[in-house]
């Protein structure tokens, strides 16, 4: 036998009261719970601390980093040793040649990416998605990966321009949906989408998903579903409400993952109407499902990349400048006027509403503003008279853009966080790791689900917390022989203290391609992490050999 882990407080995954006992694994899976009575080459002994199957990290955008990471960093130190990849559908594959630079301008405005970072990391070693596939599994990976076929990376490889411009005509569509069966049966997990408003790429065009009709939308997924198989992903906008996606549901057969249901204090009851419309749909015969986060969203961001304002119709004239252009758009006094309108209207589906108190200067670039950092924009703004929008223009122009403010945009409610999570229609996921790395880092939210939510709030039990991570997204996702404890199974684990287990605070870090700076966070309480039985992770950190193989595997393989 190859490890022995003794002595363990055993959470299976399946939801139930845990039990004491070892884990035996031999050839990268489980072969015996409960006593162990053989040695193992390795023996680990486990007292008071507990067991459970590796975490499942279902909404990541690791597409591009693991090009050129394929440990994915950080998420094999915070016990995550599945992930899938290409939500929102904003994927690299398929692309032809001269669509590559366009795919990651999209990315670095849509996902908060660095130009330099995508353009001097990507492994460019494909067009098609099953190539894609293919590289992935020859390059190999730390981490079990499964991938969507994302559908604006598709429409451009379809439509080219024209994808940013309109709905695709009966030949693209026709093109497209044969794409779609052919990546289902490379081994795509399924199809992503987004139409959510906030969602724009190079120059604020909207992401090419987002000029789709229902017409396209629907001919795609029940293409995906066509052989029985594949989940349908979607970031949902005003044209995609829940009672849309349950006829689509019913016209592919199929699950419906729906993101991402975040509180809106601006909104409150708005996260919980939609859960409601999914409970609806599931009592339909429909299998739709909501994704929740567990973590609060605080965005760190310059006025370089404003992210939590280009929601708002009136910041687009930013989002197609840069430099001393872009400096204009904001000293403009018909710009300031815009975004105050809108932002005194309705609510909409974006991340910032107008809450200035939530927007923080994190770091002043000039020495003779530095009293300003940690403080409220609004309280700033108040103390001389000035509208919190004017002032925070005027101190990024003074700074040449380079002031770093903090926004808290949504899911601060703990009480209403609380009460989505434990929605049986929900889905604990959304860390978005991958993307982001300059803004913020919740690859650990499996870690800050056990620790906050479940030990220090009691929200909900330690083996409701597991299962959420492990056996139910495995189940989501008809991931076959992974997320349980269980004889047979493939030996992903997760060794950790309960007393202590949770994520430490956020860092900058500068080990992107270049050296470029990215935002990340330790593991706390974490004592070992395995994929496919080969140690990944220990209390330091990641574990490994240079030149060893890497354990995981492309999950190409789904359930129906």
């Amino acid at each position: 036998m190859d490890l022995v882990i003794r002595g363990a407080d055993i959470y299976d995954g399946r939801g139930g009261a845990p039990y004491q006992g070892d884990v035996g694994v031999s050839g990268g899976r489980i072969v015996a719970v409960g006593t162990v009575d053989v040695k193992g080459a390795e023996e680990i002994d486990a007292s008071g601390l507990a067991l459970m199957p590796g975490i499942i990290d279902s909404h990541t955008h690791f597409d591009a980093q693991i090009t050129w990471d394929p440990w994915c960093t950080p998420s094999p130190a915070l016990g995550v040793t599945s992930v899938l990849i290409g939500n929102c559908g904003f994927t690299i594959a398929p692309c032809k040649e001269p669509d590559r630079d366009l795919i990651m301008k999209n990315l670095v405005q849509v996902e908060g990416m660095s130009l330099d970072v995508l353009r001097s990391g990507i492994a460019w070693d494909f067009e098609t998605f099953p190539e894609y596939l293919d590289m992935l599994e020859a390059r190999g990976a730390a981490l079990n990966v499964g991938a969507f076929l994302g559908h604006s990376s598709l429409r451009t490889y379809v439509m080219g321009d024209a994808a940013t411009e309109r709905a695709a005509n009966d030949d693209e569509i026709k093109t497209m949906a044969d794409i779609v069966r052919a990546a289902m049966k490379a081994g795509a997990v399924g199809f992503a989408t987004s139409t959510a408003p906030q969602h724009n790429g190079w120059g604020g065009v909207p992401m090419p998903s987002r000029l789709a009709d229902a017409r396209e939308l629907e001919t795609l997924v029940t293409a995906m579903g066509e052989d029985g198989r594949g989940v349908f992903m979607l970031t949902k906008g005003n044209t995609t409400d829940v009672p849309y996606l349950e006829t689509v549901a019913a016209k592919s057969g199929r699950p419906v993952m729906i993101a991402a249901l975040l509180h809106n204090p601006t909104n409150p009851d708005g996260t919980f109407k939609d859960l409601a419309a999914v409970a609806a749909a599931r009592a339909n015969g429909r299998e739709l499902w909501g994704q929740v986060s567990c973590c609060p969203l605080y965005m760190d961001f310059s006025l370089k990349s404003a992210y939590p304002m280009e929601g708002l119709v009136a910041w687009k004239p930013a989002m197609e400048a840069s430099g001393d252009a872009l400096k204009a758009v904001y000293a403009s006094d018909a710009f300031r006027q815009a975004v105050k309108d809108e932002l005194s209207g309705p609510a909409g589906v974006r991340l910032f509403n107008g809450e200035w108190d939530k927007i923080e200067v994190t770091e002043t670039a000039r020495p003779e503003n530095k009293a300003f950092d940690q403080k409220k924009v609004k309280d700033l703004a108040d103390a001389v008279g000035k509208h919190p929008l004017d002032w925070m223009l005027d101190l990024a122009i003074s700074e040449d853009l380079e002031t770093l403010f903090m926004a808290e945009l949504l899911n601060t409610d703990e009480d209403a966080v609380g009460r989505m999570m434990a929605d049986p229609n929900a889905s604990v996921a959304l860390s978005d790791a991958g993307a982001h790395l300059t803004f913020f880092c919740d690859a650990g939210f499996g870690l800050h689900l056990m620790g906050h939510w479940s030990r220090d709030l009691g929200k909900l039990t330690l083996e409701q917390a597991t299962h959420e991570l492990t056996a139910k997204p495995a189940a989501i996702y008809r991931i076959p022989e992974r997320g349980e404890i269980k004889q047979g199974y493939h030996a992903d684990l997760l060794l950790f203290d309960p007393k202590t287990v949770g994520r430490g605070p956020k860092r900058r870090v500068h080990d992107l391609p270049g050296g470029a700076p990215r935002l990340t966070t330790d593991a706390v309480g974490v004592e070992g992490v395995w994929v496919n039985g080969v140690r990944v992770a220990d209390a330091k950190g990641p574990v490994g050999v240079k030149g060893d193989p890497l354990p995981g595997r492309v999950l190409r393989t789904f359930g129906s």
